[in-house]
């Protein structure tokens, strides 16, 4: 397990409501309790408008200034908090929101919550502590969805919780080392040196490896996360478009150039027949049936008018290893370019040992040729 204590680069990030304690609660929990510590180097939350409103005044203010007064009390390190982290959802027309109640809140609140996850995941030196304990409790499932999503080795999931009487007042933030008596309730006071705070960590199993590398470097909407996942996940399929020079892998539509799309229609054709699997053409010694069969393919893909006169020349004496190769590389580029980890039933098998013969695996029910 990677220690995250170690990164050069550590993320407290949270959802916040009408009790953005739980930010020094958390943070109380990591940095003064855990050993061996986890001090964040800066903290993120996301909020509503009333919740942002709340943080600045409870926890960055002067007074009470709840986060300052964790850091002075326990000597912490520097930990970056300004304004700028807490990222407050905002409608299509830039108006902040004050709740979350609306499909569309909730869909603003999604798309927010996985692109701040895979801003701050695709930086190699992070590692984040992300709390659930705040806001509305669709906000904690999409954060932790989200982790889950993008979520590396390094990093974790929590809820934390407070003893009784002390998780319902307003004016609670986290134990003291000295003697502080507050309100906990009607006619009630409590010292905050006895509170206990438990951290309680959340296993979660991480589904990056599924993401094609267009959303993992991108911007992706939670929807496009998550359905990424789920064709990674669900069974393989692939239709090939000779005419519109594309393929739909797994219900992912793009676009690959003739000269590897006809390379994939020899293999496609020959699954749809039943043919075995085949020897790539030896090195120097050219194959006048390969280049037959893929010269047949880019005709198709290309039409007459189409530009092939540069791979009719290479292969007017047949196809060696080495075009074989090359042409296979590249298409194996282009497939994982666009389907990520996913990618694996669609690529040309080799079979694994020697001699290496190659095929495409897919069932033939799975497969689709449109010309």
């Amino acid at each position: 397990m990677f220690d995250s204590c170690h990164f050069s680069r550590r993320i407290l990030v949270a959802v916040t409501g009408l009790s953005p304690q739980i930010v020094t609660e958390t943070l109380y929990a990591l940095a003064v309790q855990q050993k061996p510590a986890f001090v964040p180097t800066e903290i993120h939350l996301v909020t509503t408008q009333e919740g942002a409103n709340r943080a600045r005044l409870s926890l960055l203010s002067e007074s009470p200034g709840g986060f300052h007064g964790l850091c002075k009390d326990y000597d912490l390190p520097a930990i970056a908090f300004p304004e700028k982290n807490i990222h407050v959802l905002n409608d299509e027309h830039g108006h902040s929101l004050d709740d979350i109640r609306t499909p569309e809140d909730n869909r603003i609140a999604a798309d927010l919550i996985t692109s701040l996850v895979r801003e701050l995941t695709s930086d190699p030196d992070s590692a984040l502590h992300v709390s659930i304990a705040g806001g509305r409790k669709t906000m904690g499932f999409f954060l932790g969805y989200a982790l889950t999503l993008f979520g590396r080795p390094q990093d974790r999931l929590s809820h934390v919780l407070v003893s009784a009487p002390f998780e319902s007042s307003y004016q609670f933030f986290y134990p003291t080392p000295y003697t502080k008596v507050i309100e906990v309730g009607v006619n009630q006071l409590a010292d905050t040196a006895t509170a206990h705070v438990t951290l309680a960590e959340i296993p979660y199993v991480s589904l990056r490896h599924g993401l094609p590398e267009a959303l993992l470097n991108g911007n992706a909407t939670y929807n496009e996360a998550v359905e990424a996942v789920q064709r990674a996940l669900g069974p393989a399929s692939l239709l090939v478009d000779l005419k519109q020079q594309r393929l739909t892998a797994s219900d992912t539509m793009f676009h690959v150039a003739p000269a590897q799309l006809a390379l994939m229609a020899v293999f496609v054709r020959r699954r749809l027949k039943g043919e075995p699997a085949i020897g790539a053409p030896g090195k120097d010694c050219p194959d006048e049936n390969w280049a037959r069969w893929y010269l047949a393919e880019l005709r198709a893909i290309v039409g007459p008018m189409g530009d092939k006169d540069l791979a009719e020349r290479a292969l007017r004496n047949g196809m060696d290893g080495s075009y074989f190769s090359t042409a296979l590389a590249r298409l194996h580029k282009a497939l994982k370019r666009h389907l990520g980890p996913a990618v694996t039933p669609y690529l040309i098998s080799d079979g694994g040992r020697r001699p290496r013969l190659y095929s495409l695996n897919l069932p033939e029910s799975s497969v689709t040729l449109l010309e």
